[in-house]
C-alpha cells in the first residue's frame, strides 16, 4: 500500500513539471511571434524589401575589368561626299536620331555644274545613239564604211560611260535625275542618318566649309551594345564561347546584369591581356558607350543559393534569415530561419537551407534584416 502511494506521488510531480515545462515553451514561443512582428509603419521605415533566394555561381569565377562598346557597324561617322559650306543644320550633342532624318544641308556651286554635266551629257548621248544606230544600218548593207562605224560606236560607248558615272555621283549627291531632267538644278544637297541613334559629336556649325574627309557628326546605335573585357593571360585557358557573365557598372551600385562570351581575341597584347566581346542579355536604351564595369566570369556551371550579404544576419555565432509568414492589416508577420553560410562573393553570400525550405514559395527579407533583428531584441528586453 506504502508503494502505491509513493508511484502515485512520483507521477503526480512529473505531471506537474511536464506542465511547468509545456507552459515555459509556449511563453517562449509566443515572445518570439511578437518579436518577429512589425506594424506597417515600421515595416516602411525600415526599408525593408523582400526578395527570393537566387541561385548563383558564386565558387568558380573570374573577375574582370571592362567597358562597354558597340561594334564599328554601329558607330557613324558623317561627312560630304562632295565640300561645300554648312547652310542649316539641327544637330546637338546626345539628341537622338532616326534613319533618314536630316541632319545637314550643304551648300556649293560644284552641285550646280554635276547636274548640268549631267544634262549636257544626255543630250549627246541621245544624238550619239540615234546616229550609231543609223551607221549600223549602213554597214550592214555595206553602204557605210567600217571605219565610220567604228569611230561612231567609240563616241557612243565613250557617252553611255560618261552617263553612267554622272548617274552614279548624282546618286551619292542624294539628287534624284528625273528632277533634274526636268529642269530643276539646285546648289545643296541634303545629309541624312543611315542609323538610327543617338548624336555623340558635333563639327559643324552654320557657315563653316566642309571638306569630303571633314566629320560633320558621329551617331552611336546603342541597341547593340556589349562588354569589350580585359581577362589577364593566366586565365585565358579557362574561357570559352558561351560562358555566362555577371557584370556591375560603376556608377550603379549592387545591380546586376548579365552577358554571354561571344568572341575570344587570339592575340595578348602588350600588357599580357586578352579582349574578351560578350553580348549583353537584355538590351538597355539607358546604357552608354565607355561605361566602365566590374565583371564576373563564370568558368563552371556550379549554381548555389544566394542572398545579398546583408540579408544574412550573425546572431549569438549563428546565422539567420528572414522568412515572411504573412501581411495582414496589422503589419508583417516573420520567421527567423538560422541556415549555413558559404562562400561570399560580390556581395553575394552563399547559405545552406534547411531540409523541406521551399525556395520557389519562400519571400525573404533582402534589404532591412537587420532593422527586424534590432525589434526583436529591444522587444525581448
Amino acid at each position: 500500500m506504502k508503494t502505491i502511494k509513493y508511484s502515485i506521488a512520483i507521477i503526480a510531480f512529473a505531471s506537474m513539471v511536464a506542465c511547468t515545462s509545456k507552459q515555459e515553451k509556449t511563453v517562449t514561443e509566443g515572445e518570439q511571434e511578437k518579436g518577429m512582428e512589425l506594424t506597417v509603419s515600421q515595416f516602411k521605415s525600415a526599408g525593408i524589401e523582400f526578395g527570393k533566394i537566387e541561385m548563383k555561381n558564386l565558387n568558380s569565377t573570374i573577375q574582370v575589368s571592362g567597358v562597354l562598346d558597340v561594334p564599328p557597324q554601329n558607330l557613324l561617322s558623317v561627312s560630304a561626299l562632295m565640300g561645300g559650306f554648312v547652310k542649316s543644320t539641327d544637330l546637338l550633342q546626345g539628341m537622338k536620331v532616326r534613319k533618314g532624318q536630316l541632319l545637314a544641308v550643304i551648300q556649293n556651286p560644284d552641285f550646280i555644274q554635276v547636274q548640268q554635266d549631267y544634262l549636257d551629257n544626255k543630250s549627246k548621248l541621245k544624238y550619239a545613239e540615234q546616229e550609231y544606230k543609223r551607221q549600223e544600218e549602213l554597214s550592214k548593207d555595206n553602204i557605210a564604211s567600217q571605219k565610220i562605224f567604228q569611230q561612231v560606236s567609240a563616241e557612243y560607248n565613250s557617252l553611255k560611260a560618261i552617263n553612267s558615272g554622272l548617274l552614279e555621283k548624282l546618286s551619292i549627291l542624294g539628287i534624284d535625275p528625273h528632277v533634274v531632267e526636268n529642269g530643276t538644278i539646285k546648289s545643296t544637297i541634303n545629309i541624312f542618318s543611315s542609323v538610327n541613334g543617338y548624336v555623340t559629336v558635333v563639327n559643324v556649325n552654320i557657315g563653316k566649309y566642309v571638306n569630303p574627309q571633314d566629320v560633320i557628326c558621329e551617331i552611336v546605335d546603342t541597341e547593340h551594345l556589349h562588354a569589350e573585357l580585359t581577362v589577364f593571360e593566366k586565365d585565358v585557358t579557362k574561357l570559352k564561347v558561351g560562358q555566362k557573365v555577371r557584370f556591375l557598372l560603376v556608377n550603379e551600385g549592387n545591380k546586376e546584369r548579365t552577358a554571354t562570351i561571344y568572341l575570344i581575341n587570339h592575340k595578348i597584347s602588350d600588357d599580357r591581356t586578352v579582349r574578351v566581346h560578350a553580348h549583353l542579355d537584355k538590351e538597355d536604351p539607358a546604357l552608354l558607350p565607355n561605361m566602365y564595369l566590374k565583371a564576373f566570369i563564370e568558368i563552371t556551371d556550379n549554381d548555389v543559393a544566394a542572398l545579398p550579404e546583408d540579408a544574412v544576419i550573425n546572431s549569438e555565432g549563428k546565422s539567420f534569415i528572414f522568412s515572411l509568414i504573412i501581411k495582414d492589416k496589422e503589419g508583417y508577420h516573420f520567421k527567423m530561419i538560422e541556415v549555413q553560410k558559404g562562400v561570399t562573393q560580390n556581395n553575394f553570400t552563399q547559405i545552406i537551407l534547411p531540409e523541406g525550405f521551399d525556395i520557389a514559395k519562400e519571400s525573404v527579407v533582402i534589404k532591412g534584416a537587420y532593422s527586424i533583428l534590432s525589434k526583436l531584441n529591444n522587444s525581448e528586453e
